[in-house]
């Protein structure tokens, strides 16, 4: 189906509250349905389609005008969009880039994802942000009469979104993450694979972005999935781990807990990016807890407390590691926080080589002023060739 057939095709997005934003779709003419968040960044709508964290999600974008500069498998971050919906206010239906090779709505519809365009992306932010994450569907909407003659259809909508399970019902890293180990072989050839010190990647859901910015720095990525043993970690005889960001609620993830707390033991060097920041958290002994609607964009300030610095950063998760939480005697440290609303943004231990980061610092989309993370990994693992 082409990109005009879609464009005056009614629909609606129906929240569990049910308040109901009307639309017309684009991409896949199939319904959508999952938890409803918003991204505040301005550009990078096709890195946050791949992104494997938005898992179980239909993503709004805030930004008002959104395709305009079409797609490219150069952009990606996995090999398939993971959200359940895209949400926009404005989808351009001519894009312009001397990269682009189609359309959003064609790169979309290949890939079954629903798009909803038309939707004011200001109201419906507004309204997450004093409700909290609400689930969702997206469905047609053939009637033209008014939204306030149909209390009964929406009534019904609504309570079909409040049975759309929760990101805390689910496994979503077990239908993300590498389901064998392997090597990171560069993905789509875009650059030279690395063959210096092996550092091991437990895949919850990683970015590709993560195996390149590593990659670059010429360490040999192993990537094993989620649910890999310490042992198993141990006998790759990594000079480092990474725990990759992913999907969902870190709190269902106990195995991988145990395994990072098994790897401490070890004193094995650790970096943790966003899901596994949390495991991390959840390894020494600390609780998490829910955001009330999440951290997405690329534009949240994180003060580093020893320097007192503050870096802009890339964020992307609905969970937070509780700061009162943390054991007083586990060796670790609370060394930055979201000057937004002052939670974890990163760990450290007093001894151990040890580092996680509640946001990106790979980016994509987002501000590339972190990538010195890798490198502050490297030295504390001494990996510097």
């Amino acid at each position: 189906m082409g990109s005009g057939s879609t464009t005056r095709r009614r629909a609606a997005l129906v929240l569990e509250d049910g308040r109901v934003f009307l639309g017309h779709r684009f991409g896949a003419i199939v319904d959508g349905a999952g938890e409803v968040v918003f991204n505040t960044s301005m550009t990078g709508y096709q890195e946050i389609c791949t992104d494997p964290s938005y898992r179980g999600q239909m993503v709004a974008l805030t930004y008002p005008i959104i395709g305009n500069y079409g797609t490219t498998p150069n952009d990606v971050e996995s090999v398939r969009p993971w959200l359940s919906a895209l949400i926009v206010r404005e989808n351009c239906s001519e894009f312009s880039n001397w990269r682009a090779e189609n359309s959003l709505h064609h790169y979309l519809l290949q890939n079954g994802v629903p798009g909803l365009s038309g939707i004011d992306t200001r109201a419906l932010t507004r309204h997450l942000r004093s409700k909290g994450t609400l689930r969702g569907i997206i469905c047609d909407w053939e009637d033209e009469a008014p939204i306030g003659g149909a209390t009964g259809r929406i009534a019904a909508l609504a309570e079909r979104a409040r049975r759309v399970p929760s990101v805390s019902d689910v496994n979503l890293v077990a239908e993300t993450s590498s389901p064998d180990t392997h090597l990171f072989d560069g993905f789509l050839g875009n650059h030279v694979l690395a063959s210096g010190p092996r550092v091991v990647l437990v895949d919850c859901g990683a970015k590709m972005n993560i195996m390149r910015s590593l990659s670059r720095r010429g360490l040999e990525i192993v990537v094993v999935p989620y649910n890999a043993t310490s042992a198993a970690i141990l006998e790759l005889e990594p000079k480092g781990v990474v725990i990759s960001n992913g999907p969902g609620d870190p709190a269902l993830m106990s195995g991988v807990v145990e395994v990072v707390r098994q790897l401490i033991e070890h004193k094995v060097p650790l970096l943790g990016i966003c899901l596994g920041h949390q495991i991390l958290g959840r390894a020494l002994g600390a609780t998490t807890s829910r955001l009330k609607f999440g951290h997405h964009g690329g534009n949240h300030p994180v003060k580093d407390l020893p320097s007192g610095r503050v870096y802009i950063t890339s964020q992307n998760h609905e969970f937070q590691i509780d700061k009162a939480s943390i054991p007083p005697d586990s060796g670790f440290y609370v060394n930055q926080i979201n000057l937004n609303d002052g939670s974890v943004e990163g760990l450290a231990h007093h001894h151990l080589p040890i580092v996680s980061v509640q946001y990106h610092p790979e980016g994509s989309p987002g501000p590339q002023d972190n990538q010195y993370l890798f490198d502050q990994f490297l030295r504390i693992a001494h990996l510097h060739q």
